[in-house]
């Protein structure tokens, strides 16, 4: 037990520092100043080229959302997070060591181009969180956490990061295994992360730029303002892609029947939805409990119409 409270007292410091440190030296390889810099370039964008003309250069929660970009990126991590990741990694290959299992890896990667590493991570870790997405819709449990997102009444670039921390925990966990089999470590996301944290601003973003044959690869704003319309007709809605759309065509889980920049988004009732950071944070363990005392049916993914 010595062992994991060491790893959990040093995460703390080392993550402390580490982010410190990103805020003191701006360089090409600090994620800090890169997703501000991107969040500043989409947000540009929207202004200048705007899809939805009449909505506001500072849309409805833009703070609010912004202050979720801040969240779960980086404070999440220093308040727990990346101490309770560190253990759990490190119980699970004490747990592996008792089999003789020294790690996971299925075939090594290492040696391949680096494109080609970087490209095969990509892809596989969006087909995985595709996966998970499709999951946080169709689990009752799971959909609680996700309906903070879909929260969102109007689209803007940082809707892309208005996202509970119980995702970032299935995410993550769901995550771990594949990738860990096909040898990428920790180093291998920076780019990575990057290029899929520009694709989700985008998806999300109030401009329109046709993307041609390349929209059955790559998500865009007008595939994904579906993914968030108040009312479906499909039981648990559609365009799950994260980065690439190319799942949604491959799979059937494609809807866009014409053009959707003014549908109504959200869900039933997502007016009375809690507006705060914190009542958000926590509504999601006490929703069952809210709805039973107001004699309001508990809702079945199954049957929503929005998801």
């Amino acid at each position: 037990m010595e062992k994991y409270w060491n790893i959990f007292i040093s995460s703390f410091a080392d993550y402390g520092g580490y982010l410190w440190r990103e805020i003191l030296n701006p360089s090409w390889g600090n994620y800090f100043y890169w997703l501000i810099g991107l969040s500043l370039f989409f947000w540009l964008l929207e202004v200048i080229l705007p899809w939805r003309q009449n909505q506001a250069k500072i849309r409805q929660d833009f703070w609010l959302d912004g202050f979720y970009m801040f969240f779960n990126f980086f404070l999440f991590s220093l308040v727990g997070f990346n101490a309770i990741s560190n253990i759990g990694v490190e119980a699970f290959n004490d747990f592996l060591g008792l089999f003789g299992i020294k790690n996971l890896v299925a075939f090594e990667v290492q040696s391949w181009p680096v494109w080609a590493q970087l490209l095969t991570l990509f892809v596989v870790r969006d087909f995985i969180q595709w996966n998970v997405h499709r999951l946080l819709h169709r689990s009752e449990f799971l959909w609680r956490f996700h309906k903070v997102h879909h929260s969102v009444r109007q689209m803007g670039f940082a809707a892309h990061l208005r996202f509970h921390w119980g995702e970032t925990i299935v995410y993550r966990t769901l995550e771990y295994i594949p990738l860990a089999m096909i040898g990428f470590g920790i180093q291998d996301f920076f780019l990575v992360h990057i290029f899929a944290t520009a694709i989700g601003h985008f998806n999300h973003s109030n401009f329109h730029v046709p993307l041609g044959p390349f929209r059955y690869i790559f998500n865009n704003p007008q595939m994904h303002i579906w993914h968030h319309a108040k009312h479906m007709p499909r039981r648990y809605g559609a365009n799950y892609g994260i980065s690439l759309s190319l799942w949604d065509y491959l799979f059937g889980t494609d809807y866009m029947p014409e053009d959707g920049r003014d549908i109504e988004l959200g869900f039933d009732e997502v007016e009375k939805y809690p507006k705060s950071f914190m009542e958000q944070q926590l509504y999601p363990f006490k929703e069952r409990q809210v709805k039973e005392a107001d004699n309001t049916p508990v809702e079945d993914p199954q049957k929503l119409e929005s998801a």
